[in-house]
């Protein structure tokens, strides 16, 4: 599983990329189901917080969220990621 992660509009800390790979542990059990993990910090009025997830079998999932603090759209974020994967791991095993 590749992570990239993208700031627009300002400098991500090192603190908050520690907090993030913290969170990303929350599904670590679908690490052989992801081939990439793209998110995208964006800086405005409030926190773009968007993440693109390619499943190894070619289907994509973008998940987005806004909050006006970082953290907090960051863990809204993680928790609709985590939603989409499950979601996505059924429908591959009910296909089965």
């Amino acid at each position: 599983m590749t992570v990239d992660v993208r700031s627009v509009h300002f400098d991500l800390s090192d603190a908050n990329k520690a907090y993030l790979d913290k969170k990303l542990e929350r599904i670590a059990y679908a690490r052989d189901l992801i081939v990439d993990l793209l998110f995208s910090f964006t800086k405005g009025k409030q926190f773009q917080c968007d993440c693109t997830v390619n499943f190894r079998w070619g289907t994509q999932a973008h998940v987005s969220e806004t909050d006006f603090e970082l953290i907090a759209g960051m863990d809204k974020l993680i928790d609709t990621l985590e939603q989409k994967i499950n979601k996505e791991k059924k429908k591959v095993q009910d296909k089965k």
